[in-house]
């Protein structure tokens, strides 16, 4: 397989592809087990200790309520992304050395994930730097590993490889979270639940270092598809980043899609993200509740991309996305009026939830890959995973406005509905067929 009939690259083989599905099951640990279930709780319990009488904590001399720390941490390690993300790109694209890229970063940001193990007492802020260094090299991480995939899959094949991958994401995610669940119903030894949240925490990021040895392993470095770098690639990644963002004019369908993208996919991550958050400190429900639903979710999430997959190929891609996003914006309006104390109405959300949450992730990815012009494959993905897993950052600072201004989580989940609302309006309005031409690619048969 080959990614378009224009680009020059050596066929792809089954053993490379599993390779590379396996990245997502290295790497899903730490949106999965950090992000959504463990890391938002336990930074607050640290915040809320070293907080004043007033619940504030003083960050670089900010003021910061002790619940609002987490998703301001969130916000600013995508607004870092913004800047470190595109310029990873361009050095991925004028490299010939992308696996010897992809395994600096993922190594790097398992070793700030382990390292949040010294995040006791009232050291907030060490586990927020640690975050922003964790989260930032996870989305470059990404940059990379995405831009594998027009190598190794054509257009008609792009949406069910897409989908096979953040499936097994799933599978491998959940399978390490089930662990940590019984680790912490059975509580062994009586460490207490924070300490083996800690703990949680450090096995994301030693799962995520250990099974990315299997993708460094499988796949294969090609020639660089921009061109080879001319002097140091640092260098020349950035004026290559500069060049590419000028050109992005030449490209407005692929531009708007990728601002859409951005829009409904940070309503997607922020839901992800804050979770957690609004079943502990809205919902009252504890923390044995919280992961079993998180677990639910990853394994409905698997059979979701799957099941998307299967109907993209038969409506396209675009009509599943935009139907994904409608039962969005229901899960929200639906938690928002969830009662406190009262787990099986918050399982019973998660439900839908869980069936679209892969699926509208994975056949994003697969379109996107079909917008973007040959030889800009890591630039341009470079761009889209500012807001890509457990990524976002209006979304986050919305949710920790509006919860600092109402002191309501409720008020904050249901503000993000105007992500899914904006995102469909400019997804509809989206020429899907005629920006895959215009980016000088092959359309599929169905879109």
């Amino acid at each position: 397989m080959v990614a378009d009939a224009g680009v020059r690259q050596e066929p792809s083989t089954r053993r490379e592809r599993v390779g590379w599905y396996f990245y997502d099951w290295a790497n899903s640990a730490f949106p999965t087990t950090v992000l959504t279930v463990f890391l938002g709780p336990y930074l607050g319990s640290v915040a809320e200790a070293a907080a004043d009488g007033h619940g504030r904590v003083y960050p670089l001399g900010i003021p910061v309520a002790a619940g609002s720390l987490f998703a301001y941490t969130v916000s600013l390690s995508v607004l870092l992304q913004v800047f470190v993300l595109p310029t990873i790109g361009a050095i991925a694209d004028r490299s010939s050395r992308k696996k010897e890229l992809l395994a600096l970063l993922a190594y790097l940001g398992a070793a700030a994930t382990v390292a949040m193990m010294f995040v006791t007492g009232g050291r907030y802020l060490l586990g927020a730097v640690l975050f922003l260094v964790a989260n930032v090299a996870f989305g470059a991480s990404n940059v990379v590993y995405y831009s594998f995939l027009p190598q190794l899959a054509g257009p008609d094949d792009r949406d069910r490889v897409s989908s096979v991958g953040w499936a097994i994401g799933y599978i491998g995610g959940g399978l390490l979270l089930a662990l940590n669940l019984a680790a912490l119903t059975i509580d062994p030894g009586g460490a207490g639940k924070a300490t083996i949240a800690r703990w949680s925490i450090v096995s994301a990021g030693l799962w995520w270092a250990g099974f990315t040895t299997l993708p460094l392993m499988r796949l294969r470095n090609r020639p660089a598809v921009a061109g080879e770098a001319r002097g140091p690639v640092v260098i020349d990644g950035f004026r290559q980043l500069w060049h590419t963002l000028r050109e992005l004019r030449a490209f407005p369908l692929t531009l708007f899609f990728l601002a859409t993208y951005l829009i409904y996919n940070d309503g997607i991550q922020t839901v992800i993200a804050m979770a957690s958050v609004y079943a502990d400190k809205q919902l009252k429900l504890s923390q044995n509740v919280q992961v079993s639903t998180v677990l639910l979710v990853q394994f409905l999430a698997f059979a979701g991309a799957l099941a998307l997959g299967r109907l993209a190929r038969r409506f396209g891609a675009r009509k599943t996305i935009l139907a994904s996003l409608v039962l969005w914006t229901g899960v929200l309006v639906a938690a928002y009026g969830l009662p406190a104390h009262r787990p099986l109405a918050f399982v019973a959300m998660a439900v839908p939830l869980g069936i679209v949450l892969g699926g509208s992730q994975a056949l994003s990815r697969s379109l996107f890959s079909q917008l973007i012009p040959n030889g800009k494959e890591a630039e341009y993905f470079g761009i889209y995973e500012i807001s890509d897993k457990g990524t976002s950052w209006l979304g986050p600072l919305l949710f920790g406005l509006a919860y600092q201004l109402t002191g309501s989580y409720r008020a904050a989940i249901v503000s993000l509905v105007v992500f899914f609302v904006v995102g469909f309006a400019g997804l509809a309005a989206v020429p899907v067929r005629r920006a895959i031409v215009a980016a000088g690619n092959t359309p599929p048969r169905v879109l």
